[in-house]
């Protein structure tokens, strides 16, 4: 029994092409207080975090201990009050890699871990721990790392990694529960610490950049890649190497495709575009979406679109506090869009998704659907440190057109902070922007 589970927990653990490791994005300090918060959540037991087989690190992973070395381990022990990291790698590779040598030679200095061990000592240590523990914690479902979850199709019906484990550790330590832990950590990551949000305020403000160019540079003629690439060139020239996720190009017949990505049209006179992308910087996304004429100018349905889209959007963005549900803000948008004069049940407006949700869709954080994927509560109650994706979208086929607006926001004690402020979003700004930079072109001729 021994043997056979050794066996497969060095698979587990040891499996997989090497890749770099990382430096810690925060410092040592933040990774703890993180670990505390947890250690709190699980006090009759122990956590144990898998990192993932190659790149990219396992985002609950990563929130816990920052390490980027691939094939480690993390236990979190809620009784002891310590943590335990296991990994190996060497000097030469880091330094080849151009990586800090100090995750070989100093884990515990460089990771700020209680106890740091080789990874193969991991399951002489597990077996310790785990035959004392009550109760043994261990996300049962991964995030987003599809690489490394068997399908559930009728041809194969393998289990996934975690649960794989899950079976290993019940089989193994009968005297313990096995709980998942999946939205405790979650739970965890929906409420940014300072140190988060200011990385995120540096990732809006890059995205920000970014599109202020994509609006500057657009014209009939152009083919959709020519603007994909403009915007991942901006970003990393600002110093975001990453993107948050593939950017979506909609337009013409395309627009009903809410992740269209092939950037193959050629944009001509006429269309009208939503561009829909996202920085990461320090693994920190950001979500932005911007609708704009690729001619500059906002033909009478283009505008009616937009500028309904936009009122709510504003709206919504000048009621963002704690205390407030989704759906109370769905509500207060509706009335401040009838005290300028407006009917939110006509026109372009009952189309809108989002409306009666107050623009909530999905957390922000290390990934761009964070903590689990799952939309926000709309019911229940915003709190500070909650950073979202406030959206607003529509589509008409049978028009070719569709309008987004979306911009990424924190919620702060007193109100909201729109994280990707400053691009230019009424109908006048965006067809000055274009004006100019037409007519600075033309001048270059």
């Amino acid at each position: 029994m021994h043997k056979k589970l050794a066996v497969c927990l060095l698979v587990l653990a040891l499996g997989g092409p090497s890749v770099a490791a990382g430096v810690l994005p925060f410092e040592v300090s933040e990774y703890a207080g993180r670990r505390a918060r947890f250690m709190a959540q699980i006090p009759d037991g122990i956590a144990v975090i898998w990192g993932s087989l190659a790149v990219p690190q396992n985002n609950d992973f990563l929130y816990l201990c920052g390490v980027k070395v691939p094939r480690a381990a993390l236990i979190v022990d809620g009784v002891r009050k310590e943590s335990l990291l296991f990994y190996t790698t060497t000097e030469t590779y880091l330094k080849g890699e151009g990586m800090s040598p100090d995750l070989a030679r100093d884990p515990k200095g460089a990771t700020g871990v209680e106890r740091a061990y080789p990874a193969e000592q991991l399951t002489a240590v597990l077996n310790r721990l785990g035959a004392q523990a009550r109760v043994i914690y261990t996300p049962f479902r991964a995030e987003n790392a599809a690489s490394e979850s068997a399908s559930s199709g009728e041809w194969d019906g393998r289990l996934t990694r975690e649960l794989q484990f899950v079976k290993l550790l019940r089989e193994r330590f009968p005297q313990a529960e096995v709980r998942d832990c999946n939205e405790k950590l979650w739970d965890l990551r929906r409420i940014k610490t300072p140190a988060e949000i200011e990385v995120q305020r540096r990732s809006g403000r890059i995205g920000v950049q970014a599109m202020t160019e994509v609006l500057k540079a657009a014209r009939p003629g152009q083919m959709e890649y020519e603007l994909s690439a403009l915007f991942e060139y901006v970003c990393k020239r600002e110093g975001c190497p990453e993107q948050a996720f593939n950017v979506i190009i909609s337009s013409a017949e395309n627009h009903p495709y809410l992740h269209y990505a092939a950037h193959n049209r050629k944009l001509v006179d006429g269309d009208f575009v939503v561009f829909d992308a996202g920085p990461e910087f320090g693994d920190y996304d950001i979500d932005i979406t911007i609708s704009f004429p690729v001619n500059g100018v906002f033909s009478p349905r283009q505008r009616q679109i937009y500028q309904a889209c936009l009122e709510v959007s504003q709206a919504c963005l000048s009621l963002y506090r704690p205390g407030l549900s989704g759906y109370d803000i769905g509500e207060k948008a509706k009335e401040i869009i009838r005290g300028k004069g407006l009917d939110p049940t006509a026109g372009a407006f009952p189309q809108l998704r989002f409306f009666k949700e107050g623009g909530l869709t999905h957390y922000v954080g290390l990934a761009t659907h964070d903590a689990g994927g799952a939309d926000l509560n709309y019911g229940a109650p915003l709190k500070p440190g909650q950073v979202f994706a406030s959206d607003l979208f529509a589509v008409w086929p049978g028009e070719n057109l569709g309008v987004r607006v979306e911009n990424t926001v924190l919620v702060t004690d007193t109100g909201c902070e729109n994280l990707s402020a400053g691009i230019p979003r009424q109908i006048a700004e965006i067809e000055d922007l274009m004006r100019k930079s037409a007519a600075a072109r033309t001048a270059k001729k």
